[in-house]
Formats: structure tokens, sequence, C-alpha cells
């Protein structure tokens, strides 16, 4: 019986180990995913301003998430759109992701 439970667990070990191995290693946030496909293209990917503001400046890193997600959800003319189709989620996670991009 020991024999069989000592098989079992070290199959179970490594099969968690294989499983884990096989995750990619660099996997995306949701948030930086939406970065990537909503915001690069005008503040680019390192949010260091194409044509939009600079993420990665203190001047912008100061301000509150709050307002942050209100930028986001309800735009900043005169070039900002509004992302109103964007879940709340999906707006927390993408000012998180903003976050990591200060100098």
């Amino acid at each position: 019986m020991k024999k069989v439970s000592v098989a079992v667990l070290t199959l179970a070990i490594a099969l968690a180990v294989v499983l884990t191995l096989s995750l990619p290693a660099n996997a995306q946030s949701a948030g930086e995913t939406l970065y990537k496909s909503k915001c690069a293209m005008c503040h680019g990917p390192d949010g260091k301003k194409v044509a939009g503001h600079d993420f990665s400046g203190a001047d912008f890193q100061k301000q509150s998430d709050a307002v942050i997600s209100g930028i986001i959800t309800n735009g900043k003319p005169p070039k900002m759109p509004a992302y109103k189709s964007l879940k709340p989620e999906e707006v927390t996670g993408l000012v998180a992701y903003i976050r990591t991009l200060k100098k």
C-alpha cells in the first residue's frame, strides 16, 4: 500500500512540475494586452509619448487612479477618445499597467 502511495505522490509532483514549466514565462497581463491594442499607437509601447501624454513622467503618475480611469472612460478632447465600452475591471487593469510605466 505504501508503494502505491509513493508512486501516486511522485506522479502528482511530476505532473505539477510539467504543468508549471509549460506555462508561458512572459505571460502578459490583461491590462498590458489592452494597453498594446488601444493605447500604444498614440502613447508608445513604453508610455513615453508619441502623440499623447507621457505616462512615465512624474506629472502624469501623480494623478489619482480615479482621474486616470475617468480620462480612459470619458476621453480628453481634443485627441483622446472615450473608451466607454471597457468594463470597470478592464479600466482598473489598464490603470495598473500604466502605473508600471513610470520612470
